[in-house]
Parts: C-alpha cells; sequence; structure tokens
C-alpha cells in the first residue's frame, strides 16, 4: 500500500458520511475532518496531513501562504504536488517502507501487532498479570489502514520502553496544539493549512533548508540504512536533520508483516479486510534524539535562569488540561516565565493575524477566519512508559494587538494565580471539614481543583475577551480592567463556595461533622474576603482592581453568567 495514492484514511464529508480516500481528498471542498477510529489516531493522522504539506508544499513568504488559503489546489493538483514522494511513502514491499527498518529484523523474534498501540499493555503487565483495565488480546489483527496509523502514532509520540528503546523526538507523552476554525463546517483543508508555516519559521538553529526530496536520508529516515544508537556519539541532533525531520521522526525499529487471508475483520475500525497485520518485528537502539529540539506543533518550557539546559516539550499532567494552561501554550514568554509557544502558534499570532487584518482593509471579501479560531491541546498523559488518560481540549484564541502580548500575558497571570490560590484553599476547606486530621490524609484530591476549574472555565475566557478588548480600546491601561476584574473575583468566589457546599455539606447527616464542616466555610469565606491570613493575593486582586468585594448582588448575577456561559 502507497500512502500517498491508496484510499486509506476516512474523511469526513459535509453529509456526514465517512469515506476512505487517499491524502489528496483533504483539498475537496466537501471534506470536512478526519474520522479515525481512535482519539490518538485522530490526532496523528491531523499530524501526517500538516506534515505531508509542509514538505510538499513549504510556502516560502506568508503572502505565499495566505494565498493558498485563500486559493486552496484541487484534489488533482495535490496529487500532482505529492507525487515525487510517492517513493517514501510506500508501506510495504521489498524496497524502503514508510516509518520502518530497512533492515528486514529477521534475527528477532515476531510480537504482537498491538506492541504499536502506546495504550497496550507490555510484556511485564503480561508477565504479571497487571492488566486490569487495558486487557490483552483486544487487538490481534489490523488492517493495513490501522496499521499504518497506529506505526505513525507510536514514531511521533514513542514513550519510554526501557533500556535501548528509544523515546520520541519529543520525550515521551508530548502535547501537540494546533489552531483550528471555529466553524464545526469549516473545510479540512483550512484546519491544516492553519499550522503550515513558512520554510524560515522551520528552520532551528544548526539547521538550513534545502528542497524536501524523496531519497533525502536526513528527511526520511528510513530511506537509508538505521541510524543505530548502540555507541556514544551516534545521537540525532537538530542540525543533523532536515529542518522538516520534525516531522517524520523514527525513534522505534520496525517491520510490519503482511498477512494475505481470508476475509477478516480488523479489531481496530472493524472493516472487512484481506489483507492484516497481525505481527511485527521490533528492534531496540533506534535513532536516538539529543539536543535542543522543538517541534513545530509542541509548546516547551526552559528554565530562564539555566540557559544551557535543553528545553522540555509539555506534557498531559493528572488533573487535565484547561484555562490555567493557555497561557503557557499561546504566549510565547522565553525570557521570562520560560514559556516557549509551538511555532505554529507564534505563527499564527505574530504573522498570519496581523496579516489577514491588513490584507482586510483593501479586501473585505477576505474571511475574517483568524479572528475565530480556536486552540486544539490533545496528548497523552504518561507515567514513564504508562499511560495514565488522554486528553484533547479545544479553547478558544483571540486577536491580539501588536505589541500588547506581554501586558496579556501579566494579566492572565494575575487572573489564573486567583484562581489556583482559591482552588488551594477550596481543596485545604474540603479536606478540614472531611477529616479531623486533614494533615495525614493520603490519596489524590485533585478532583476537587478539576471540579472547580470546570466551573470557572466559561468565565475565563468571558474575560479574556474583555482583556483583549481592553487593550484594543484603552491600549495604555495599567490595570486588569476593574469591571473585568469584579466579574472574575466574584465568580470564582460564588463558585468556591458552591464547590465546597456540594463537597462538604451535602453528605449524609451521620457521617457529618456539622462542627468541623462549619468552621471550615467559616474559614473559606474569610480567605475570599480576602481577610484572613495568607490571603494577599486575594486582598491584592480586590485592591488593583478597585472594587468593593461585599458587593451581594454580585453573587447572583454571576451565578447566571457562570451556569449560561459559553466559552
Amino acid at each position: 500500500m502507497n500512502l500517498l495514492n491508496d484510499p486509506w484514511l476516512p474523511f469526513l464529508l459535509k453529509s456526514g458520511e465517512v469515506d476512505y480516500r487517499a491524502p489528496s481528498a483533504l483539498a475537496d471542498p466537501d471534506v470536512i475532518n478526519l474520522a479515525l477510529p481512535r482519539a490518538d489516531f485522530q490526532g496523528a493522522a491531523y499530524q501526517f496531513l500538516i506534515g505531508l504539506l509542509q514538505t510538499a508544499l513549504s510556502p516560502k513568504t506568508h503572502d505565499d501562504w495566505l494565498d493558498r488559503l485563500l486559493e486552496p489546489p484541487s484534489v488533482a493538483a495535490l496529487d500532482k504536488v505529492f507525487e515525487p514522494f510517492n517513493s517514501a511513502f510506500e508501506l510495504d514491499g521489498d524496497g524502503p517502507r514508510f516509518m520502518q527498518d530497512l533492515d528486514p529484523l529477521e534475527d528477532v523474534k515476531n510480537a504482537t501487532v498491538s506492541g504499536l498501540l502506546i495504550d497496550a499493555p507490555g510484556a511485564n503487565g503480561i508477565k504479571n498479570n497487571t492488566d486490569f483495565f487495558v486487557k490483552r488480546g483486544r487487538v490481534d489483527a489490523m488492517c493495513d489502514s490501522c496499521a499504518a496509523i497506529a506505526l505513525y502514532t507510536m514514531q511521533i509520540n514513542a514513550p519510554a520502553g526501557g533500556a535501548g528503546i528509544r523515546v520520541g523526538l519529543r520525550g515521551g507523552g508530548p502535547l501537540t496544539t494546533l489552531v483550528m476554525p471555529e466553524l464545526s463546517t469549516a473545510r479540512l483543508w483550512e484546519r491544516l493549512w492553519l499550522n503550515v508555516i513558512t520554510q524560515k519559521e522551520a528552520i532551528q538553529k544548526g539547521q538550513q533548508w534545502s528542497t524536501p526530496h524523496p531519497e533525502e536520508p536526513s528527511l526520511f529516515f528510513w530511506m537509508a540504512n538505521t541510524r543505530v544508537s548502540d555507541k556514544k556519539g551516534t545521537e540525532v541532533l537538530p542540525e543533523d536533520t532536515h529542518p522538516l525531520h520534525a516531522y517524520w521522526s523514527m525513534p522505534r525499529r520496525f517491520r510490519l508483516l503482511f498477512d494475505e487471508a481470508d476475509e477478516c475483520t480488523c479489531d481496530i475500525c472493524g472493516r472487512k479486510t484481506q489483507r492484516l497485520v497481525r505481527e511485527l518485528r521490533a528492534k531496540k537502539q533506534g535513532a536516538n534524539y539529543d539536543g535542543p529540539w522543538l517541534h513545530p506543533l509542541t509548546p516547551y518550557r526552559r528554565d530562564p535562569k539555566k540557559p544551557n539546559e535543553l528545553p522540555l516539550s509539555s506534557k498531559g499532567q493528572p488533573g487535565g488540561l484547561g484555562y490555567r494552561h493557555w497561557s503557557g501554550f499561546v504566549l510565547n514568554d522565553e525570557d521570562n516565565s520560560g514559556a516557549i509557544a509551538a511555532a505554529v502558534l507564534k505563527s499564527y499570532i505574530d504573522s498570519k493575524q496581523p496579516l489577514v487584518t491588513q490584507e482586510r482593509r483593501f479586501d473585505d471579501n477576505i474571511q475574517a477566519l483568524l479572528r475565530e479560531a480556536r486552540l486544539w491541546v490533545f496528548g497523552y498523559d504518561m507515567d514513564n512508559m504508562k499511560p495514565r488518560g488522554w486528553y484533547s481540549i479545544e479553547m478558544p484564541l483571540v486577536e491580539i494587538p501588536q505589541g500588547q502580548q506581554g501586558k496579556l500575558r501579566a494579566w492572565i497571570q494575575q487572573l489564573t494565580e486567583l484562581a489556583r490560590n482559591i482552588a488551594w484553599m477550596v481543596r485545604t476547606q474540603v479536606k478540614n471539614a472531611w477529616f479531623s486530621r486533614p494533615s495525614d490524609a493520603k490519596g489524590d484530591m485533585s478532583a476537587i481543583d478539576s471540579q472547580f476549574y470546570d466551573a470557572t472555565q466559561a468565565v475565563f475566557f468571558k474575560a479574556l475577551i474583555g482583556l483583549q478588548q481592553s487593550l484594543q480600546d484603552a491600549p495604555s491601561a495599567p490595570h486588569i480592567p476593574s469591571s473585568v476584574a469584579e466579574n472574575w473575583y466574584f465568580a470564582l468566589k460564588y463558585e468556591a463556595m458552591r464547590v465546597f457546599e456540594d463537597l462538604a455539606l451535602s453528605g449524609a447527616h451521620e457521617s457529618m461533622d456539622l462542627e468541623r464542616a462549619t468552621a471550615a466555610h467559616r474559614q473559606l469565606q474569610h480567605f475570599l474576603s480576602g481577610k484572613s491570613k495568607g490571603s494577599k493575593v486575594v486582598s491584592d486582586f480586590i485592591k488593583q482592581g478597585s472594587f468593593d468585594p461585599s458587593a451581594k448582588a454580585k453573587r447572583n448575577a454571576t451565578s447566571a453568567a457562570t451556569t449560561t456561559g459559553d466559552a
């Protein structure tokens, strides 16, 4: 199967139907999305197509990018653009195979194809019978389409796997951040092209741009002998590769084994097929990525006080993703907080958004697509080599006035810092209400924080829009607008009390210690008023916002806004 010519990807059409087509179908106006059978496959398929467009159609300038956005190629034209790369996208055969070892690996034992799935139990889990939740034997056979995307998913997300089993270029469990159109009916072309950057933006330190070629081994490692990492000094650094190699990283050594059989069912997508992958061969010592890698689709973080340390990719964490992470994903702040936004986000905010705004002054027929965009964040939450969960969330993006990123970042930090402190106090007082010795209470209490953050998310994004409008209307304003600060404070206060009362005061009376609960309730109220010991963050926020924290009418108003708000 050739991954550029054959109809192996499921596309969602405007009609609601799903149709398997070749990648060039992404240019069809009737195609609005992908429809992969697993969430991690869906995210990987987006990255596969973005990488394909980046490789075959990398724009030289942002004007070139805008031209393509406004006048997409036809399916036939895209087929011609992809055609020169056909040889690098053969999934099987005697020659080079897509993301597989050039060596047939006949010196290793065959393993089950489920080894391509990050959430499949490992050898130790099966041996020790610890596969309690994700059982062995769920996936014994894959069609060639599912095997292809499973292979790609593993290579770009490869977690730690033990001695000699290499982790992915971004580290285990990396998050991916993409820019998405607001409208659910937007063309797939728009969803993908929003995340294609210019050639210059794709280049990392020490790299040089050259026209991508299918036989270029520094771009597609599988087109040449394996870069074995069994010795010191064999690490793969950014300057050793083509600027676009990050989209096609290959840390693991695999060889898929294809079976021709009577009609069988794929264990993942459920389709009938006569060509299955039941087994594979895997070997240690694949490409060992090291150095200051910055994948264009992933946010990073570094310690500004330790400039010689390598940047670390943002990872999924227990407790999920939400508005408290928004600033770190969107607003680049390498010199202060150390947050490094993904190149696609920097390109969108610094170049694409202003370009479209400027062009609309001369041609109001240009769609204001970039004003109506969302941030899509997804990835595994990994505990070393064990997945704890998969996260996927969309959050609004706003147009940031030129030169105001720093101020917006500072204001958002004030909002999220207030929320963080209040969430901590809610959790503390719930524990005080529940336990006679709360400091000795064990267990994960992060669900309390998550409940509070979920309840305040819609209000945060309303506040974000208020901040953006203020920066446009009054760019010299030194502080968060009083109205925004006041609404945010009362929303947090209301939800803090509601969450506390829901958890601490709504249980069976015989199991509740009313004296403890009442004392905890009182302490929470004092903290929220900014008058108790340790509530300086609250009192400072009230003082800077110049509003009256005792305005009782705000409670009901905020309650209505919270329950009806839409992020």
